[in-house]
Formats: C-alpha cells, sequence, structure tokens
C-alpha cells in the first residue's frame, strides 16, 4: 500500500516509450506496469489493482493533457495512446522518474496504492468518484450467449475425407507454396518501418522470431506472432491451442524461453450461437495450451462482428509472445551455419494434410480436420530444445509450420544462404510428408560429433529424433524413402 503510480505521456514517442520500459523492467524498479487501453485511466487502474487485490487513489489535477477543460470523466476515459501506469518498488521513484526524463518522457505522480479496495478519484481535493474495484472487474455480471456446434463440420468431414491426387511434378507445388502470400516474404512490410529498432535488432524479423537486445545489459528479447484461420475454422480448440504453441517453438528456436504472450481475437457476430461456439472453443484451447506451457496473457483484445454480407471471417486468434534470453549473443538462428552439418528432425515426419497451405494453394481444399496437438509434446519439445543449447549441441533451430518441411528445409537454406541433401522418412504418401503440417517438430543442424548427446537428450525428453541430411552446396535435394522429389538451386 501507499506506493505512487506514474503515469507517462507523449503521443509522439512510442519508441522512447518502449525504450524506457524496457530499461525500469531490466533495473527491477517496477512492481506494475500497464499501457493505458480501452478506457484509459479507468481500465488501467481498476485492472491493476483488481490483480493485486488493493485500491488506488488518484489526483485528476496532476494527470497530463492536451485539451484545456477536460472533465474529470472525460480524463478518466480518454484514450490517448503511448501511455503507460508504472508502479515503482517503493524507493524507487526518483530512479523510475529519472531513466524516464532521460529518455525525453514526461512523468508525474497521479496517486497512490491504498488497501481499502477502492478505486477513488479527485479532482482539486474533491472525490468525484468512488467505487469498488471488485464492481468493475470480477464483480461485475457476466452474459453467457448461446452456443452451437456449426452444421458446416458435419459437412466439410463429408466433403474433405476424400483424397487428394498425388502431384505429378513436385518443384511446381513447392515454388507455388513459396510464391503464396502466407509463406512468402514480408520483407516489402517491415522494411517500410525501423525494424533495426534504432539498432537493437539483433535477429531481423522474417523467420521465426525476432531478438532485440536490452541495452545495458546481456539479456535479449525475442518476440513473435502466429495464427492460423483455417485450423480454427476446422477446429477452434485445435487452432487456438496451435496458435500459442507455434509462438512458443519460434521463441526456444532462437533459445529464448517464453515469458507471456497477448492476443488478438478476430471473430464473427458473437449473437450468432456458432460464432461464439468458435469463439469459446478457441479461448478454451488456447487457455489450455496456456497453463500446460506456463505461459501467462497479460493482454490482449477481441474483435467480433467482423463479417461481410452476413458471412464472418474465419476465427482466427493471433498471438503476440515475448521471450527472454539470459545472453542475447548467445542465440540460434534458422539458417545453416556451415558446409557439412547434420541436420536433425525433432519430433515425428508426420502424415496429416489438414487445414494445409498445400491443400489450399494447390486444391482448394481446406481437409477434413486440423492437425493434431499434443501440448505435453509440445512443452518437451521446449524444454528439450532449450537444454540443447544451454549445452551448446546446436548450431540452428527452425520450426515447421505452414507449407511443412520442404518450405521449413528451404527457409533453412535462404537463410544460411546454403543448400543441403536431406532425405525423409517415407511414413506417408510423399506429398504428405513434404508438405503437411504435422504440429510440434523442429529442424536442426549440428556438429557430426555432438549426434550422440542430442540423440540421448532426445530419448530424456520422449521425442523422436532422427538425422535426416546434410548441409552445403548450392542446391536444396530432398528425397522421400531414397527417392528424389526436389532438387532446385538456391538461386
Amino acid at each position: 500500500a501507499r506506493r505512487p503510480a506514474v503515469q507517462v505521456g507523449d503521443p509522439f514517442k512510442e519508441k522512447l516509450l518502449i525504450e524506457a520500459c524496457l530499461e525500469l523492467v531490466a533495473g527491477d524498479l517496477l512492481v506494475g506496469m500497464q499501457d493505458l487501453g480501452a478506457a484509459g485511466i479507468t481500465s488501467a487502474t481498476a485492472e491493476t489493482a483488481a490483480r493485486a487485490g488493493t485500491g488506488m487513489e488518484l489526483e485528476l489535477d496532476r494527470v497530463l493533457r492536451r485539451e484545456p477543460g477536460m472533465t474529470p470523466y472525460e480524463v478518466m476515459i480518454s484514450e490517448s495512446q503511448e501511455r503507460m501506469l508504472v508502479i515503482p518498488r517503493p524507493g524507487c521513484e526518483e530512479q523510475v522518474k529519472a531513466i524516464l526524463e532521460k529518455w525525453g518522457l514526461e512523468a508525474v505522480v497521479i496517486g497512490r496504492v491504498t488497501a481499502d479496495g477502492i478505486l477513488r478519484v479527485r479532482e482539486r481535493g474533491e472525490v468525484v468518484a468512488e467505487v469498488p474495484v471488485a464492481a468493475l472487474t470480477s464483480a461485475c455480471p457476466v452474459y453467457y450467449p448461446p452456443t452451437r456446434v456449426p452444421d458446416y463440420l458435419a459437412e466439410l468431414w463429408e466433403r474433405e475425407s476424400a483424397p487428394v491426387p498425388e502431384p505429378e511434378d513436385y518443384e511446381t507445388v513447392f515454388f507455388r507454396l513459396l510464391s503464396s502470400p502466407t509463406i512468402a516474404g514480408k520483407e516489402w512490410v517491415y522494411r517500410q518501418y525501423d525494424h533495426m529498432v534504432q539498432i537493437n535488432t539483433v535477429v531481423r524479423p522474417g523467420l521465426g522470431a525476432a531478438v532485440l537486445r536490452v541495452k545495458g545489459t546481456k539479456k535479449g528479447l525475442a518476440l513473435t506472432t502466429d495464427g492460423n484461420g483455417r485450423y480454427c475454422y476446422l477446429d477452434p480448440y485445435r487452432g487456438g491451442a496451435i496458435a500459442v504453441a507455434e509462438a512458443a517453438r519460434n521463441l526456444v528456436c532462437v533459445g529464448a524461453r517464453p515469458l507471456a504472450l497477448t492476443d488478438c481475437l478476430n471473430f464473427g457476430n458473437p449473437q450468432k450461437p456458432e460464432v461464439f461456439w468458435q469463439f469459446t472453443q478457441a479461448v478454451a484451447g488456447m487457455a489450455e495450451a496456456c497453463r500446460t506451457l506456463g505461459i501467462p496473457v497479460v493482454s490482449g483484445n477481441v474483435s467480433f462482428y467482423n463479417e461481410t454480407n452476413g458471412v464472418a471471417v474465419y476465427p482466427t486468434p493471433v498471438v503476440g509472445m515475448v521471450g527472454l534470453l539470459a545472453e542475447v549473443e548467445h542465440h540460434l538462428r534458422p539458417g545453416w551455419p556451415g558446409e557439412g552439418c547434420l541436420i536433425g528432425l525433432v519430433g515425428e515426419p508426420g502424415n496429416e494434410l489438414g487445414g494445409s497451405e498445400y491443400l489450399w494453394v494447390c486444391h482448394r481444399r481446406l481437409g477434413a480436420a486440423a492437425p493434431a496437438i499434443d501440448l505435453a509434446r509440445e512443452l518437451a519439445l521446449q524444454r528439450f530444445l532449450l537444454a540443447a543449447h544451454a549445452q551448446g549441441l546446436l548450431a540452428s533451430a527452425h520450426d515447421c509450420a505452414e507449407g511443412g518441411l520442404a518450405v521449413a528445409l528451404a527457409e533453412c537454406c535462404l537463410a544460411g544462404g546454403l543448400g543441403a541433401a536431406v532425405d525423409l522418412p517415407a511414413v506417408a504418401r510423399p506429398d504428405v510428408v513434404l508438405f503437411g503440417e504435422a504440429q510440434g517438430r523442429v529442424l536442426v543442424s549440428f556438429r557430426e560429433e555432438q549426434r550422440g548427446l542430442l540423440t540421448e537428450l532426445a530419448w530424456k525428453h520422449g521425442l523422436p529424433f532422427t538425422v535426416v541430411g546434410r548441409s552445403g552446396g548450392d542446391r536444396l535435394e530432398i528425397a522421400v524413402g531414397g527417392r528424389k522429389y526436389l532438387r532446385v538451386d538456391l538461386a
């Protein structure tokens, strides 16, 4: 109780705000922090107090404003951007203000944490609002709309269960997938912005997770986003869980331990029972994945009523996740680091096509079911990769996602500027092995002398581990069961 709450505000200095907050966190100067989003100061203070089981007293006269004559109501619900509510550790207030001033940010004390569970708002010494925090958070009435399993799922199962013809030309399929907007490079987007973030970017965006250094420390932050609307359309529970699991996979593939996630949940009209069923199932799948993987949800937003002429978008939860590297220079990259590295597949080769980019791009089919996901094995995979990285056993790591193993291998080749010769186990039809999107799989490269240790470590974590090839040359050659299906120059 009695801890000052500091509010920062300047709509033109978001980068500086981010840098300052990172420095505050790195210096362990805060006990709480929340951005001011929807409902502004009202939601930020009420939610922060509710999580701590405390109250807050606010002095609105101190709040920074650009507009004169604002009423207390307007100040409390203003949604001006680039603002943060931070609660310093006792005795650290001046350090916090000094860091914010160093970054050119204005900071004012707008109130204090109290122990009475009341959100109390004053203006010119007069109490203008006094509400129990619970009345704004946990004690609010909850609305439970009806839910119903959509009819289209049974229709999809009947229609999409029929097999698709095997490709006549695998190279054509391969290039169609690489050219798909889902898989193709996004440089044309992120190069329009400062993706180097004041020269703090260590691993650039484009493949898996990006990595940023935290100046003044050895630490690094890894960041990624993930989500697949087709998976959720076929099975929103699996799709929600996969969005969380794949984001975590992206982070551990650069050597980061996942810390927390935010989300953006995009759905149609929740008053339609089928849409609300999709929503509840997706959230349940995400929640189960978060519990299993030990990753908290720290923020997010929901976007409903996304429809055109009564037709809803695919249910699409998007996950943004952040992870921590104890030493930012000790990170992994997706590309082969040199000639002659062994290439290993951690996880099953897989035999699923449902929801895949291959089915959609080449056959305009969705598939009958989304890929299965084993969250316990995802956790084991995460722990294996972090342990192998900590022991210096890995030269690179890259997860298998949209486009399957063939696309993942191509991305590793392009990222490292080296080709590879690979022979994948023939556990299914060749197109399924090459382009299926079974979950829980990562490609790693390593030196010959590490093979035994990696095999033993994978066995300890209960994971299949198969050496499938070797890096080198200027082309990618992929065989399945000894028969070559792709032979493509890197150029």
